[in-house]
């Protein structure tokens, strides 16, 4: 059974993205490494663990999301592709996007916002209270 992160449109659309951030092959130091962390001893006796150096942008990516050698040199070329063009477009990327999101989604609310949170839940009691129970007799 073949891996969906194996699959040929899979691959091909990684090999677009690298003509898109300017990643060549030949400027690649692909090296495989002995896997750490959880896993076993799998991981510890086998070199799954794939680094890629892009020589030109001297832009270094470790990956050992899977036992699977194969999937994590596709995972290291997706992830060396992201970097590369967060480093080129900057603010624009996703991942910078939802960090953002995140950081704003855990700061606490100020002063102003809390009182203001209060003052509209006060309003909408006030207007719930003042609803009447529906009688039989009207």
């Amino acid at each position: 059974m073949e891996h969906p992160y194996l699959k040929t449109e899979s691959l091909a659309r990684i090999r677009g993205e690298m003509d898109e951030a300017g990643i060549f092959e030949d400027d690649l130091d692909e090296r495989f490494i002995l896997g750490s962390g959880s896993g076993g001893q799998k991981v510890n006796k086998t070199s799954s663990a794939v680094q890629l150096i892009h020589r030109p942008t001297n832009t270094i990516v470790k990956t050992q999301a899977t036992r699977s050698r194969e999937i994590n040199r596709w995972l290291a070329r997706r992830k060396l592709v992201e970097t590369i063009l967060e480093k080129i477009h900057g603010e624009e990327s996703k991942r910078k996007q939802e960090e953002a999101k995140i950081r704003r989604q855990k700061k606490r609310r100020s002063r102003k916002q809390k009182a203001k949170v209060l003052a509209d839940k006060r309003h909408n009691a006030g207007i719930k209270a003042n609803r009447k129970a529906v009688s039989a007799e009207e």
